[in-house]
């Protein structure tokens, strides 16, 4: 008896690892700055201070909420001499608001151009055995009025788009943005998650507590405003983790430009232990491009979308916006 033996040789595909130079390079974005950071550790009060003059441009009149929570520290996972990283404490019991986290906006371009696609880069690190519980906030990038789309207040005045960790570290993109029904029914988003934001590819990548995690993350604003051919693209340690095209990120031509970085926990939140994030290498690259891709019109119209600010906020500026609530 002859026994045939079939063997299947399958491909094995490698994820390809980019650098957010590679990124920015990719998308000729022009325009780059990279945050200062001290050479030696800072207290909490030496730390705001610090913030307010050393160029990291804080707005909002240089308002840094829970001052107490942020300062700079050693390194903790460093693997060589390596300057303090921004660390931000949450204490045992905190929330998101009042106690634990901190928040505050800072300008990339002052140019009076605005950008029309921006890269922001960073890395983060979480405490060896960290406690996810439910979720936390990280930076992102916004646009538009720096008083809503957060914290469940929607506006056509503005939008954001941070990252976001998720139990046991699972990462997403998180928007506020319009959220049509083309968008929301895809099976990797989830709209309007108990009256807040949009979560985009929840799971895609994880999130390690005791080392360090590269985040890149890429928005293009759709262009003109009524058209659905804006972008998002999240890099976790080089390696593309979400990927979004056809969105109407902003709604309204009053938002002409970039406006955040974003650090926040969720509302809902009390972490049980004394915990920390850190940050390091905070990077931004930016265009005055914005999409050219071909797309039909938006059948969005400001009506549908739930708006609690009529007050037009015209940006001209880019902008970092931190905010660990």
């Amino acid at each position: 008896m002859i026994r045939a033996l079939l063997v299947l040789f399958l491909p094995v595909v490698i994820a390809q690892s980019v650098s957010p130079g590679a990124i920015a390079s990719q998308y000729q974005l022009g325009s780059s700055t990279s945050l200062p950071f001290p050479t030696a550790t800072l207290s909490a009060t030496a730390a705001s201070s610090y913030l307010g003059t050393s160029g990291w441009q804080i707005t909002k009149n240089g308002s840094i909420s829970q001052k107490d929570d942020v300062s700079f520290a050693n390194d903790p996972f460093a693997t060589s001499n390596s300057a303090p990283v921004f660390t931000v404490d949450y204490p045992t019991g905190s929330y998101s608001e009042g106690t634990g986290g901190t928040e505050f906006s800072t300008y990339f371009n002052n140019s009076g151009t605005p950008f029309g696609t921006v890269l922001l880069s960073y890395e983060v690190a979480f405490d060896t055995n960290f406690d996810w519980v439910k979720g936390g906030k990280l930076p992102g990038l916004r646009g538009g009025s720096l008083s809503d789309c957060s914290g469940g207040v929607y506006s056509s005045s503005c939008f954001s788009m941070r990252l976001m960790w998720r139990a046991e570290g699972a990462g997403e993109a998180y928007a506020y943005m319009p959220a049509p029904f083309s968008l929301c029914s895809r099976s990797n988003v989830l709209c309007n998650q108990e009256g807040y934001g949009t979560s985009l590819s929840r799971g895609s990548f994880s999130f390690v507590s005791g080392a360090w995690n590269n985040i890149s993350l890429l928005v293009q604003l759709n262009n003109p405003v009524r058209a659905s051919n804006g972008l998002v693209y999240v890099y976790h340690n080089g390696v593309l983790a979400v990927q979004f095209t056809g969105l109407q990120i902003r709604l309204d031509s009053s938002v002409t430009g970039f406006t955040g970085l974003f650090f926040s926990g969720r509302r809902d939140i009390r972490y049980p232990t004394d915990q920390h994030t850190y940050f390091r290498n905070i990077q931004m690259w930016g265009s005055t491009a914005f999409s050219s891709s071909s797309s039909a019109a938006s059948s969005i119209r400001a009506a549908s979308f739930r708006v609690t600010a009529t007050l037009a906020f015209i940006v001209a500026n880019a902008m970092v916006f931190i905010s660990l609530l």
